[in-house]
């Protein structure tokens, strides 16, 4: 059961206001799911029956974690008092629907398409399947000119939900081009009767149009309407809510203007800062009371994200204290930086009893993980990557490990079998089975069969040729890193590794792979950091030698059967944008350097306000202490790069940050270091 006597006055006065439109702002940390779980139960309990009720989010994870807590928080009724089916049994009661966006428009156009020229038991197709779609359309219609099918569906995608005037083209004739596809590919889908996720809002919005009787029927059905997350909703989104609202207007949305950070992907702030264009009846409702964060963080918050002008104005607090001032580090490299955040978490963990799961590591992009995962892995420490593939999971990472592997062992099969045909060099699947199974009948390895003249002679010309020019790469390259003078070039190794994947193809075949320019490349910029720790310090040592040491530092697990150090106990790296909606009690912000932070493209794209947004954001998700960092040069394309502070650390007050560098300069008292002796033997023990 829920009791209202524990909600804030804010919380009380958000639960209360059923009728009309209403707009929630609700501040990060301010308690937001439970308000909406309250006030959907407040509804049921005052009458209000339950299938009249609709609240839209934007993940299954919400919307399952809603279902559960209005479940908790509603009586559960006698099964005497449900009705009885065709069979006696006593039916289950009708509840809320708690769903996203796709979610709903499936469950009307399951019921509704058949008027849209569509069966009902219509399929959905994923990405692959609309890329095939494409694939065989460009086929069709542009012969033999080489056409990205993945930037072609990107720009459909964008064109469908945004319009022509939203999409950024760079090019007239990729414009020209989406836009002739788009018939076919909407006709190739319709004749196979499928839709893909873009359509499931657009079908909807068409229906209702087309057939006002069928948007009736869902305004009779959805009385009541909460959306959640509103400033993420994008144009189609917001025409949505509006068509199931506009009549009865007992529209509520929880939102927060200050956390709008997905502009990228189509979301429309205005939909939130202009409410009152629509509903101009609305009543605002500001939740700014946090239970998350100490003063000391929500006021570094509030003065940041105050530089936006065009904003809801509120201002967060907190009855958790002053707290600890926010500690400020700046670094000679993104390695310096990498091992020092590494050192703290270690430290907090053995001096003052915190477990890695209460940290946390933020950052803007995927590639600023590399530095991280390899000092992390250096430092035996367990960590789990979130919203991004981990660093060494990364296709060309695997890739160029089984390379390097296979030079170190041609006879590693494993190693050997992901390699031999990429990039593609007549190696085909057939053949390598083949070639796997007669080493399997000789116990011999795979390249062992690949030289034994016997066995290659039973290949037709073709293969045994792409066979024996294998076998050359593979022996011409052992011989190259055995060389003395590869040893004793200091960046010997790394020159070596970038024109061994530019001569081979492998760079070309991969940036072909990727739907975007920009994917292709930032896939190439990884495989560049990755190079530049091939060589050690010590040049005495063989390059084979060298490269043995890299990859068991990169393969490095930590085996760690202590109870305490389970798999939930782990570090969390994840970046800015897939943070919203978490908390940790100790953050870590890295990379604050301009170009990172603000993004380079956000002066050009007039993005500055989202990146400030974004900062906000992940100042927000610490509760008890926050660190920020920056470097002097960061590793970029295989170079050394220098960096610039980031402006918006300018915008952190001066009396709540304290220099952390300094701070560790500062001698230790002899009373302080019997403490720090006492507590580190204790943690020991």
């Amino acid at each position: 059961m829920f009791n209202l006597n524990s909600l804030n006055p804010q919380q009380r006065a958000a639960v209360e206001s059923i009728r009309g439109p209403v707009l929630i702002l609700a501040g990060a940390g301010t308690g937001k799911t439970r308000v909406i779980t309250c006030r959907i139960a407040h509804m049921i309990s005052r009458g209000i029956p339950s299938d009249h009720i609709l609240a839209v989010t934007f993940t299954n994870k919400a919307a399952r974690e809603m279902r559960g807590r209005v479940r908790e928080m509603l009586p559960r009724k006698p099964r005497s008092q449900g009705d009885s089916n065709s069979n006696g049994e006593t039916a289950k009661p009708a509840g809320p629907t708690l769903c996203t966006f796709h979610s709903l428009c499936v469950r009307i156009l399951r019921q509704h398409i058949e008027k849209l020229g569509y069966k009902r038991n219509f399929v959905i197709y994923d990405q692959a399947e609309q890329i095939s779609v494409v694939k065989k359309i460009l086929a069709r219609v542009f012969n033999k000119q080489k056409v990205d099918a993945g930037q072609v569906l990107g720009f459909l995608s964008r064109f469908k939900n945004g319009g022509a005037a939203a999409v950024h083209v760079q090019h007239e004739e990729e414009r020209a081009m989406a836009e002739h596809v788009r018939a076919r590919y909407d006709s190739a889908l319709h004749a196979c009767n499928a839709v893909d996720f873009d359509d499931l809002i657009l079908l909807t919005l068409r229906l209702f149009r087309e057939h006002p009787e069928a948007l009736e029927a869902c305004r009779s059905k959805f009385q009541y309407v909460m959306v959640d997350e509103y400033q993420d909703t994008n144009a189609a989104q917001f025409d949505l809510v509006h068509a199931l609202t506009h009549v009865h207007r007992n529209l509520c949305v929880v939102g927060d203007d200050d956390q709008s950070i997905y502009g990228w992907r189509g979301a429309e702030i205005a939909n939130l800062l202009d409410m009152e264009k629509h509903y101009p009846e609305v009543k605002v409702i500001k939740l700014e009371q946090n239970y998350r964060s100490t003063n000391t963080i929500l006021d570094a918050a509030n003065a940041v994200i105050q530089r936006n002008a065009r904003r809801r104005a509120k201002r967060l607090w907190s009855d958790r204290g002053t707290g600890t001032k926010i500690t400020l580090h700046s670094f000679s490299d993104d390695e310096a930086e990498a091992r020092s955040v590494v050192e703290h978490i270690e430290a907090d963990r053995l001096i003052r009893r915190i477990p890695w799961a209460d940290q946390a590591i933020l950052f803007r992009t995927n590639l600023q993980s590399r530095p991280l995962e390899t000092a992390l892995r250096q430092g035996a420490v367990r960590y789990n990557l979130i919203g991004g593939q981990s660093y060494f999971d990364r296709r060309e990472i695997r890739d160029f490990v089984a390379y390097l592997k296979t030079f170190l062992n041609p006879h590693d099969d494993v190693s050997l079998l992901r390699i031999a045909n990429v990039p593609a060099r007549g190696l085909s699947e057939a053949t390598m089975e083949r070639l796997l199974a007669a080493s399997h009948e000789r116990k011999c390895s795979v390249f062992s069969a690949m030289k034994n003249p016997v066995i290659v002679a039973g290949f037709q010309t073709k293969a045994r040729e792409s066979i024996d020019s294998f076998v050359q790469l593979v022996e011409r390259t052992m011989d190259t890193l055995s060389q003395p003078t590869l040893a004793a070039d200091p960046h010997g190794l790394q020159r070596w590794a970038e024109r061994f994947l530019d001569e081979t193809g492998y760079l070309a075949d991969l940036k072909r792979s990727e739907k975007t320019a920009e994917a292709g490349e930032n896939r190439v910029r990884s495989l560049r950091d990755l190079s530049t720790g091939l060589d050690g310090d010590d040049l005495s040592v063989p390059g084979t030698g060298r490269l043995e040491k890299f990859l068991d530092d990169i393969s490095l697990e930590t085996d760690r059967n202590d109870e305490e150090e389970s798999a939930g106990n782990a570090v969390t790296l994840i970046t800015m944008h897939s943070c919203k909606g978490l908390e940790f009690p100790h953050v870590h912000i890295v990379g604050l350097e301009h170009g990172l932070l603000p993004h380079s493209r956000s002066l050009d794209e007039g993005t500055l306000d989202e990146e400030r947004r974004l900062f906000y954001v992940a100042i927000t998700r610490a509760r008890e202490t926050l660190t920020v960092s920056h470097c002097a040069a960061r590793n970029k394309y295989g170079q050394a790069m220098p960096c610039h502070p980031s402006a918006f650390l300018k915008e952190l007050p001066e009396h709540l940050v304290e220099d952390g560098d300094a701070k560790a300069k500062t001698p230790v008292t002899l009373e302080a270091g019997k403490n720090m002796f006492s507590a580190l033997k204790a943690a020991l023990e």
